[in-house]
């Protein structure tokens, strides 16, 4: 049961990384009609900004310069790049930002290295932030930070870190303060305004283009705050931006593209898929068994019915992302038919 419940919240918190990173991929699609390939790569450089800024200016400084970088870059490359591309459609922008992750990678690797990089987290956010205790004869308990060895040496102890905990309240964090500026302020208010009528509002005298690069920079900013936090979390390597870069696209095409609600949805449901499968040993073909039917090895599909749930735990996903593009394409809270 302790397990179970590790296994859920690190689910939970894998979610709220994803959102982190599909939040700002929604905000520039459903501004712009740009779906930025590019997107996992500024995630990648938000961490190595970071690990750099963490040397000079320390952990905390660096996890609010990193992400003003980040957007600053994704600023200037929709000013200087993108929006040269616009007028020849979507096509020339799937390629640009194609060609863009490519060129971060190389850059990365030739300013810090092929091999992962020692981005630990500060000593505040090291250790445990509780663990699960189970008892044989006490039964589940809660224990604040790590439990004592002596208190382990009788029962089962699963810790939580206090990395993921923290990455979870910076998400949730975000979301709200995500939420509160397109709702309650003005420049909320001309983004969502822009999006819909953009000639109006730049009949009312504000610069479209300019909130454009703004949205676009401030998506870009996203993703590095979400490579700050996912790579002091996990690890900072050139090969992190490959690891997100294809779930992020299934986690925007199950919630609906251009929803940020639905991104929030599609990431936590992406973000368990992943993990809670990990803890199930038993495979398909004991599965049918129980349930009556005769399962031999001449059966059709054998090899695949013998694989675990934990084996085939990575292509779900991928293959709720075919259901959901076949049953419902717009997605789980999509509007958009295009």
């Amino acid at each position: 049961m302790d397990q179970i419940l590790i296994n859920l919240l690190n689910g939970l918190s894998s979610g709220l990384l994803l959102f982190m990173l599909s939040s700002g991929l929604t905000l520039i699609f459903s501004m712009m009609g740009v779906l930025n390939f590019a997107h996992a790569s500024f995630y990648m450089v938000g961490a190595y900004i970071a690990y750099s800024l963490v040397g000079l200016l320390g952990f905390w400084p660096a996890l609010l310069l990193a992400p003003l970088a980040v957007g600053v870059l994704g600023a200037l490359f929709e000013r200087l790049a993108l929006r040269r591309v616009h007028k020849f459609g979507h096509v020339a922008e799937l390629l640009i930002t194609f060609g863009l992750s490519y060129v971060v990678l190389e850059l990365v690797q030739l300013i810090w290295g092929r091999t992962a990089v020692p981005f630990t987290p500060p000593p505040s956010l090291q250790g445990s932030a509780f663990t699960f205790v189970q008892h044989p004869q006490l039964g589940l308990s809660l224990v604040a930070g790590a439990a004592p060895a002596s208190l382990c040496a009788a029962a089962a102890c699963s810790t939580f870190p206090l990395t993921r905990l923290f990455m979870m309240g910076v998400a949730l964090l975000m979301l709200l303060a995500l939420w509160l500026m397109l709702t309650r302020t003005r420049v909320g208010l001309v983004i969502q305004a822009a999006l819909t009528h953009p000639e109006m509002v730049e009949a009312l005298g504000h610069n479209v283009p300019r909130v454009f690069m703004l949205v676009f920079g401030s998506g870009c900013a996203l993703a590095g705050l979400a490579g700050v936090v996912g790579g002091v979390t996990f690890v900072t390597e050139p090969n992190m931006a490959l690891t997100v870069g294809s779930i992020i696209f299934v986690v925007v095409v199950v919630g609906g593209v251009g929803s940020l609600a639905g991104a929030f949805v599609g990431s936590i449901l992406i973000g368990l898929l992943q993990t809670l499968p990990l803890t199930i040993d038993g495979s398909l073909a004991s599965a049918l068994t129980q349930a009556g039917l005769k399962i031999t090895p001449d059966s059709f599909g054998y090899p695949l019915l013998r694989l675990t749930v934990a084996q085939v735990a990575p292509i779900l996903p991928y293959l709720l992302m075919v259901l959901i593009l076949i049953f419902r394409p717009k997605g789980l809270l999509g509007t958009r038919e295009d």
